[in-house]
């Protein structure tokens, strides 16, 4: 059953510097990840619900399975772009693993 780990990158206090780092760095890291079916990424512009707007970008990586997702997180391209997370996330984002119908 194909998963999707979601990411949801909060409001960065330099959005321009955020983009820059995460297109230069981090996406290629993303690309780099074993097992990885599909990436795709953007940039959110608006709540539609007019609701607040608290994520700036939104991340999604396809996985087979569960099992070919926590695999591709345990080797090091995963682990290295784990790491690149936790560097360059701003507080109160979020990732969630969607079980696609």
């Amino acid at each position: 059953m194909t998963v999707k780990l979601v990411v949801l990158y909060t409001q960065p206090a330099d959005a321009a510097a955020f983009d820059q780092e995460y297109a230069a760095v981090h996406a290629p890291l993303v690309a780099k990840i074993p097992r990885l079916q599909r990436f795709e990424a953007g940039r959110l512009v608006t709540a539609l619900d007019g609701g607040e707007h608290t994520y700036h970008r939104i991340a999604e990586l396809y996985f087979a399975d569960r099992a070919a997702m926590d695999a591709a997180f345990g080797s090091p391209e995963g682990a290295a772009t784990a790491q690149h997370y936790g560097q360059i996330a701003p507080p109160g984002s979020r990732m969630y693993v969607e079980i696609v119908d």
